[in-house]
């Protein structure tokens, strides 16, 4: 689920979240935590930031170990919903997963003694919008394309994410540098895009998924900006987080109802992909990031978002079959080359 920036939002991890995220150091790459990648929540609201009296440390074998399983979790998410789209619509489970997971999160939150600000409501409901509009496109770009190709293209977010703050937020302007990392991950796209239809009978659906996946990336970075640039960027990373679970629920449902997505067969099978979203992605994985990030600043731990589009990749071909077309694949490798170089932040003057 997905998976939504703070002060140390300078690595890959601040520009994704989409989730809870403290006011990021120019030209900065904004973290994009949500329910699909909780790297962006926390990154948002300064969640990065170690607990009083405590030094963040260095990452060690188990933080490495750690966020490496947690990249290959948020990767097989898309890989799931894929698998098992033909006894379950992929709108569904992102519905249904959404609810199991914001009885938890809200169990949690109670259990803590937290309380949601009603002055961020508004705000909150803006991102909730967006959330679900990113796992609309999410889930329709998965009956479309290979999965690999959703993962790689969702993952553009940082890029929309640095280009809107650029333009809302004068402390996070772009510099040269940056710029020629925005340039050479569109490109890789235009490149991906190119390649990723040869192999496929039904090449205008795939392009059209193609296209849908993109533009969820576009959604997902887009909640970043509108949580770096409302007070929800002060708000704590389970507040935010639980106000996209809960616009999924709201708006995901009669989604389904109205396109005629109700297609669910209560297999074991199903319940076990249904369990693994809902518990795992959307909630475990939650509490991990979240367990890290009391230890490890973010932008130590961000890099290793490059990983999940990566396993994507890895894991469409190897469980699903998908083709790896070498075009899509060269696109692939410039997107994540620009969004490390986007995402660099500019040396203090």
């Amino acid at each position: 689920m997905t998976a939504t920036l703070s002060e140390s939002a300078q690595s890959l991890a601040s520009p994704l979240a989409s989730s809870p995220m403290d006011t990021t150091p120019a030209a900065a790459v904004p973290a994009i935590a949500n329910a699909s990648s909780p790297v962006a929540a926390a990154a948002a609201n300064g969640a990065d930031r170690p607990a009083a009296g405590q030094l963040p440390g260095a990452l060690d074998a188990r933080a490495v170990g750690v966020m490496t399983l947690l990249c290959f979790t948020w990767a097989l998410q898309q890989i799931s919903l894929k698998a098992v789209s033909d006894q379950i619509s992929p709108m569904l489970m992102v519905a249904l997963r959404s609810l199991v997971a914001v009885v938890l999160l809200g169990g949690l939150m109670a259990w803590r003694g937290e309380r949601l600000d009603s002055r961020r409501w508004g705000a909150g409901a803006a991102v909730g919008v967006l959330f679900a509009l990113e796992f609309l496109l999410v889930a329709e770009a998965l009956r479309l394309t290979a999965a690999a190709h959703v993962v790689v293209f969702l993952y553009t977010a940082p890029l929309f994410a640095v280009l809107g703050l650029h333009v809302l937020r004068p402390e996070e302007r772009l510099v040269f540098r940056q710029w020629v990392g925005v340039a050479l991950a569109f490109g890789g796209t235009a490149v991906a895009f190119l390649g990723g239809h040869a192999s496929l009978a039904t090449g205008s659906q795939v392009l059209l998924g193609d296209t849908l996946a993109l533009l969820a990336g576009a959604a997902w970075g887009a909640t970043t900006v509108t949580i770096r640039s409302t007070s929800l960027t002060r708000a704590p990373a389970s507040e935010t987080l639980f106000y996209q679970l809960v616009g999924a629920v709201v708006w995901l449902l009669p989604a389904v109802w109205l396109t005629g997505q109700w297609h669910f067969e209560p297999t074991a099978r199903v319940w076990a992909h249904l369990a693994f979203h809902s518990v795992v992605v959307s909630f475990i994985s939650f509490l991990t990031w979240f367990w890290l990030m009391r230890r490890y600043l973010a932008s130590r731990l961000g890099v290793f978002s490059f990983l999940t589009p990566l396993f994507g990749v890895l894991l469409g071909a190897w469980l699903l079959n998908e083709a790896l077309e070498p075009t899509f694949l060269a696109g692939s490798a410039l997107v994540l080359a620009g969004i490390g170089l986007a995402g660099r932040a500019a040396k203090p003057r």
